[in-house]
């Protein structure tokens, strides 16, 4: 499946984050139609900086002055200083702190990102913290707020490839403790929502991608590294992470009671064995495969987010391309595989 090519480079991490960060007109007329600033709380995570920086662009864009303020316990300053640079505000907090939530900031719109995955296992009490009960925390204190929470795909559990992916109406059957504390974030979110009147969006992402973390990037780096690809999990759904913040952030214009629920990927229904097999031939690599595919994975439907928002601006082939030439170069890295062949659930 040869795609086809446009733009090949990204040169560096500036310039990836600029393109990470860049908003689209659905993103800019979202920001002009919204009112009040935002707060991202877990800006710190691998969507929370260019998400925030977007949110930012997108309303200057829009003409709009609005305060975009990033919560985070913030152990790497030199964050603080990238967000600063973009105009993007910080405050610095440990949400787990409840004595510290009275000086968190007010806005009228709240971007939730905050939660835990890798190292779930192992410390499953903390996973449980984060993932279900800081969520009680914050519908109280952001009752008069609109919000959308940031939840995932795992909630659904493994679906037949033939379905074509999980629909948001379709029954959750997590597999595994992190999967199951993220659907208690998702009821208690939905709780407040209803017992409060608070307007919310909740977002099921699959596998956002980027240059340094993603499933396309964990399959360019076997190939590169000519390690054998895993076929178990055969199939799965993505959408290149500007896109998917793009969604995330025009979703607030959506936000409901109940909430309004969205697979946030792209349209298509992404093999494995092909991926990795394109790959080996823009890198000229040989490509080995250990397993078969199993005959469900991890995947959406996302029609619903499509009607909503439109089609992705980039497409798989630009991203291969990207990837395909960051991955040669040995460009940076976030060091976070996603165990996307993990059908067990232990992260």
């Amino acid at each position: 499946m040869v795609m086809n090519q446009g733009e090949t480079s990204i040169r560096n991490v500036e310039e990836l984050e600029e393109v990470l960060s860049r908003p689209t007109p659905g993103v800019v007329q979202a920001m002009a139609k919204l009112e009040g600033d935002i707060v991202v709380l877990g800006v710190g995570g691998k969507m929370g900086p260019t998400l925030a920086r977007m949110a930012k662009r997108a309303s200057q864009q829009a003409g709009i002055s609005r305060r975009v303020i990033g919560v985070s316990r913030f152990s790497d300053a030199r964050l603080v200083e990238r967000l600063h640079s973009w105009g993007v505000e910080t405050h610095g907090c440990d949400l787990l702190d409840v004595k510290s939530h009275a000086q968190l900031p007010e806005a009228a719109n709240i971007v939730y990102m905050a939660g835990m995955k890798f190292g779930s296992t192992g410390q499953q009490s903390l996973t449980w913290a984060m993932n279900s009960f800081l969520p009680g925390l914050m519908g109280q204190r952001y009752r008069d707020s609109r919000i959308a929470v940031f939840s995932t795909g795992n909630v659904y559990g493994l679906y037949p490839i033939s379905s074509g992916g999980a629909r948001e109406t379709d029954p959750l059957q997590p597999v595994g403790e992190y999967a199951m504390s993220c659907l208690g974030r998702e009821r208690i979110f939905e709780h407040f929502s209803r017992t409060e009147n608070i307007k919310m969006s909740i977002l099921r992402i699959f596998y956002a991608a980027e240059l340094r973390y993603g499933v396309f990037m964990d399959l360019a780096q076997l190939v590169f590294a000519e390690k054998p690809v895993p076929l178990a999990m055969g199939y799965f759904s993505s959408m290149w992470q500007a896109d998917a913040s793009a969604m995330s952030l025009q979703s607030l214009c959506h936000a409901a009671t109940p909430p309004l629920v969205l697979n946030i990927a792209g349209p298509e229904l992404f093999s494995v064995r092909q991926v990795a097999e394109e790959f080996g031939v823009r890198m000229n690599k040989p490509v080995r495969f250990e397993g078969v595919e199993a005959q469900d994975a991890l995947i959406c439907n996302t029609q619903k987010a499509i009607e909503l928002f439109g089609y992705p601006h980039v497409g798989v082939g630009q991203m291969m391309s990207w990837m395909t030439d960051w991955t040669v170069r040995g460009g940076a890295s976030l060091g976070k595989p996603t165990h996307f062949e993990n059908r067990a659930g232990n992260f």
